[in-house]
């Protein structure tokens, strides 16, 4: 008898050795045909899968920002870096302080100390006051301003090393001493072009009495002129008259180039601070 076909798609059932064709009453039989599973000796080597174990879960309580320990290390850590940083920028803030006070000081500012008693009432020894570099750019002096000039007649300058010359510039321009011999504070009394005469301690422009409020109380009776003022010039006195080194003996007329500005303030001592105000003098 010839053996059967097996029908297309049909596959070898497990019990059937591996080749032998299924005949249609083991179709019939066995309805749809089985996967063809492993052997005994492959069912004995095969390994279950390996089941991976959950990790347990833990209910833990909620985070509730930084403890007290980490803000104190937080500070700690910001305090160091504001430190360093300080430090860091010190050189440059300390350059352009320099470089400010150097523009200050030759331009807009400056410091004086004034050592003698020559301007008693109004200014006395140990005052130190702000001068005006920049007001006379705009306008010419006026009779009552109280300026700072320099020596018209000035003797040689002694040699100084750099260190030397940069600590005289550095003492000069804080006011912290002043040379009485280079420097000078008066107050304006003559203008260029006017003629002063002084009879007795009263002093006379052009022939009229001149008003000075701001004057010591202890006259000074000496007589003086007449002299006519040179254009491009002033005529200074100290308001403390008996004890003057001005225009009258030694200085001269001083001429506008050698004017350096117009006190303003007085800076020190601290209950002195107040303006210096122009005292107009009456004709």
């Amino acid at each position: 008898m010839p053996a059967h076909t097996p029908w297309p798609g049909a596959s070898a059932r497990a019990s059937d050795t591996p080749g032998e064709p299924r005949t249609r009453s083991d179709w019939m039989a066995g309805g749809r045909p089985a996967e063809a599973s492993p052997g005994p000796a492959a069912e004995s080597t095969r390994q279950p899968p390996a089941q991976q174990e959950a990790e347990p879960f833990t209910a833990g309580p909620e985070w509730a920002g930084p403890t007290r320990s980490d803000r104190r290390t937080g500070k700690k850590d910001g305090a160091a870096k504001g430190a360093g940083s300080f430090l860091r920028e010190l050189p440059v803030l300390l350059f352009i302080a320099f470089v400010l006070a150097l523009l200050i000081k030759s331009f807009l500012v400056q410091a004086f100390y004034i050592p003698s008693e020559s301007m008693l009432p109004t200014l006395r020894v140990g005052d130190r006051v702000l001068v005006n570099k920049v007001v006379y750019r705009l306008h010419e002096p006026r009779r009552g301003d109280i300026i700072v000039f320099e020596e018209p007649h000035p003797a040689r300058e002694p040699n100084r090393n750099p260190v030397q010359s940069f600590w005289h510039w550095l003492t000069q321009g804080l006011g912290v001493s002043t040379n009485p011999e280079k420097d000078f504070i008066k107050r304006v009394v003559a203008l260029p072009g006017e003629t002063i005469e002084i009879k007795r301690g009263q002093v006379y422009i052009d022939g009229k009495k001149l008003v000075e409020p701001y004057v010591g109380l202890e006259p000074d009776l000496r007589d003086y002129g007449p002299q006519k003022i040179l254009p491009d010039n002033l005529f200074v006195m100290g308001d403390n008259r008996t004890n003057s080194n001005d225009s009258r003996f030694g200085l001269g007329q001083i001429p506008y180039k050698k004017v350096v500005g117009r006190a303003f303030v007085i800076i020190w001592p601290p209950g002195r601070m107040q303006w210096v105000r122009t005292v107009p003098a009456r004709v």
